[in-house]
């Protein structure tokens, strides 16, 4: 092992993943880099994980493993603010317990990060369907126009109009930027990624993008992306009111119009998932007439050229009416 080289925390979670995690871990002991720690987070987990774990760390004695046992099952933000915590490496990267990394997933991260010394650098993923066996190339899509990123300005605005998947794995991350700017995950949300990467990007200064198929991501029947509720669609909501108290509190005049960009859209987005998960017309329209009273387009900018026509028209529809605006929302949505 190369002492010389960056340190990688790869820092994955320990909750009901007694079907995944030998997976997962077998892709760790692969990798061609090999300055790396596992940081492995059991949140109580009631199942034979960790039974699991422990024989994976037995068989591979040379790999640098450390479990933290929390004494509550705390939801995944404070896993991955633990995994954040005990990391001793340069830097981070999350690993979801039922997914896996290509073998040379670490290797390609670093040299990229090393080389343009970013903060942030993101690489791309496969989907794999496990209910029909087909796979999917960039099932996440980083559709960024450029391989290097030095301007804040210019990465906000890339990834408020979706230029970067907002998840938090797949992605090497200096571990003193995230320290220095106290950028954790805030407990009890379960898209918990969303807001803290929304977090991340109004730090970030320096970002790069690798064409590389790092991650492989399983598509199963307990896939978050199969089992949202009602529950999970209050948490997009309150994602919604610390995105507006972030556009409210910016004092960047640019960086506020991106923020509120990034809202319009963010808000579509929800919706279109809402219907397509609950199908649920009084319920669509409840959170269209909670999401009016969130930051929106004024008057003035509909002749501003900092908005697209498109952002324009989805804040219209946004804002007419909400019973009106369900049964259009519908409508454009179901013909």
């Amino acid at each position: 092992m190369d002492k010389n080289k960056p340190l990688v925390s790869i820092s994955i979670p320990i909750f009901k993943c007694e079907k995944y995690i030998w997976r997962c871990l077998k892709s760790v002991e692969k990798q061609t880099y090999k300055n790396i720690e596992v940081i492995l987070v059991n949140d109580c987990t009631p199942d034979e994980s960790m039974k699991i774990v422990k024989d994976f760390i037995q068989e591979n004695p040379s790999l640098n493993i450390k479990v933290l046992e929390h004494e509550k099952n705390s939801g995944l933000s404070v896993v991955r603010n633990s995994g954040i915590n005990a990391s001793s490496g340069d830097y981070i990267y999350f690993l979801d317990s039922d997914d896996e990394i290509t073998e040379e997933c670490i290797e390609l991260l670093v040299n990229d990060a090393v080389k343009t010394n970013a903060q942030i650098t993101v690489a791309q993923n496969r989907w794999i369907n496990t209910f029909d066996n087909t796979t999917k190339d960039f099932g996440f899509p980083t559709n960024a126009a450029k391989k290097k990123y030095s301007n804040r300005l210019e990465i906000f605005s890339e990834y408020s109009n979706g230029g970067f998947p907002s998840s938090s794995w797949n992605k090497l991350i200096k571990k003193d930027f995230i320290v220095e700017n106290k950028i954790y995950f805030v407990p009890g949300l379960y898209a918990q990624d969303e807001l803290w990467f929304f977090h991340l990007l109004l730090k970030t200064d320096s970002l790069a993008v690798i064409d590389d198929i790092t991650y492989l991501y399983y598509l199963h029947g307990e896939s978050v992306i199969f089992n949202r509720t009602k529950r999970n669609f209050e948490n997009f909501l309150t994602i919604l009111e610390y995105f507006t108290t972030a556009y409210r509190n910016e004092k960047n005049i640019k960086l506020k119009r991106l923020i509120k960009n990034k809202i319009i859209l963010f808000k579509e987005m929800v919706l279109i998932m809402q219907w397509k998960a609950l199908k649920d017309k009084n319920y669509l329209q409840t959170n269209i007439d909670r999401m009016q009273k969130l930051t929106r387009l004024s008057f003035a900018d509909y002749f501003s050229s900092e908005y697209s026509s498109d952002v324009k028209k989805k804040n219209l529809f946004q804002n007419i009416p909400s019973a009106f605006a369900a049964k259009l929302f519908i409508y454009r949505f179901e013909r």
